[in-house]
């Protein structure tokens, strides 16, 4: 009966060394393990958060370039197919002034040409700096107002401003002009000219410029 017993405590603890061999096969995981949760198709869970053990999306949020995308490319400035043209320089242009007062006007008119002779087309825009040379000093040129209109000159061609002015008919000598100074926009370097209109200007009270002058492209050739 001893060795019945015995053999069958043997029998049982072999059977017991079997099975835990079994289920230590080289699999890794053992027998009871919680398994991994599981993710969704999407990655995110039902109350749309990351699903748990899931990884949460890498692309772009909000038009943000992901991990490893591209960056957006700027939109092209200027022209399609070109470049924006460079704005004209004193040095680009050759200034000349005329007389184009017309008979039976107001004022007196004076018209400046700007002509494009750099070879390369560029832009004029805005208000020319003028001031006259007067036997009183320098009088500064004021602004017509009129609205602003930016012009590509073509080389070899030109745009005009003109300068008005009042006549001087009190009968006394005025103030007379010697001179006129033009200075092109967004330029630091002046062009002075000699003074094709009348004489002189009539003397005025000191309570504004009696001289005006409108924008680039705001006169023509033959006014």
């Amino acid at each position: 009966m001893r060795v019945r017993k015995f053999a069958f405590a043997a029998l049982a603890a072999c059977a017991a060394l079997t099975l835990s061999a079994c289920q230590d096969d080289g699999s890794g995981t053992a027998q009871g393990a919680p398994a991994a949760a599981p993710t969704t198709a999407t990655g995110a869970s039902p109350g749309g958060g990351p699903a748990s053990g899931g990884q949460a999306s890498t692309g772009p949020a909000s038009g943000a370039p992901g991990k490893g995308g591209t960056s957006p490319t700027a939109a092209p400035t200027g022209p399609a197919g070109g470049g924006q043209s460079t704005k004209c320089k004193t040095s680009d242009l050759t200034i000349t002034a005329a007389d184009r007062t017309i008979t039976g006007d107001a004022e007196n008119t004076v018209v400046v040409e700007l002509k494009n002779h750099s070879g390369k087309d560029c832009t004029l825009s805005g208000y020319a700096g003028v001031d006259l040379k007067t036997s009183a000093g320098t009088l500064s040129a004021k602004r017509s107002g009129e609205p602003v209109v930016t012009g590509v000159v073509k080389t070899g061609k030109s745009t005009y401003f003109g300068i008005s002015y009042q006549a001087n008919t009190s009968g006394g000598s005025g103030v007379r002009i010697t001179g006129l100074v033009v200075t092109p926009p967004d330029e630091t370097h002046p062009v002075t000219l000699p003074w094709p209109g009348a004489g002189s200007l009539p003397v005025t009270d000191g309570s504004g410029s009696p001289v005006k002058i409108g924008p680039m492209g705001s006169a023509g050739q033959g006014e």
